[in-house]
C-alpha cells in the first residue's frame, strides 16, 4: 500500500480543481482562458494585468495554482480535525465548496485590485457557485481514501 503524503495529495487535488476552475470560468463567462488568467492576474496587478500580454497571464497561472494548492491544504488540515469530512467526502466538497465561493467573492476579490469588479446575475451568481462546488468536490475527492 502506498504511502500516504498530504503535501502530495494538496498539490495533486489543487492543481486538478485550479485547472478545471479556469476552464469553468472560460465556459461560464464565454472568455478565452488566457482572458481569464490575465483577470486573475489583475488581482495583483490590476487593470495594466490586461495589457501585459503572456507574463501576466502565467502570473494569473501562477497565482490559481498557489491559491488552489492552499485551499487544498486548508481542506486537508479540515479533514484532519474532522475525520468525518473523509467518510462523507461529497458533503465535505459541497460545505468546502461553498466557503471558497463565499471568501473569495465577499472577502479576497473585493480586497484584490481585480478589473473589472465581478458583477454576478442570478445565472453567473449560480454558475459561479456551482463551479466552486465542482472546486470543493474534486479536492475532497482527492482526500477521501487517504
Amino acid at each position: 500500500m502506498a504511502r500516504y503524503r498530504p503535501l502530495t495529495t494538496a498539490i495533486a487535488g489543487g492543481l486538478v480543481a485550479g485547472v478545471i476552475d479556469i476552464g469553468a470560468a472560460a465556459l461560464i463567462n464565454r472568455l478565452d482562458p488566457v482572458i481569464i488568467l490575465r483577470a486573475i492576474a489583475s488581482g495583483v496587478l490590476g487593470k495594466p494585468a490586461f495589457s501585459g500580454g503572456l507574463p501576466s497571464a502565467l502570473l494569473g497561472l501562477v497565482l490559481q495554482c498557489l491559491m488552489s494548492i492552499v485551499i487544498a491544504l486548508l481542506y486537508l488540515g479540515t479533514v484532519s480535525r474532522l475525520p468525518v469530512l473523509r467518510r462523507r467526502w461529497v458533503l465535505g466538497g459541497l460545505a468546502a465548496g461553498t466557503v471558497i465561493f463565499l471568501v473569495m467573492t465577499y472577502a479576497v476579490v473585493p480586497l484584490s485590485r481585480a478589473w473589472p469588479p465581478p458583477h454576478f446575475t442570478p445565472l453567473t451568481f449560480a454558475l459561479n457557485l456551482a463551479a466552486m462546488l465542482l472546486f470543493g468536490l474534486i479536492v475532497a475527492g482527492f482526500t477521501r481514501r487517504r
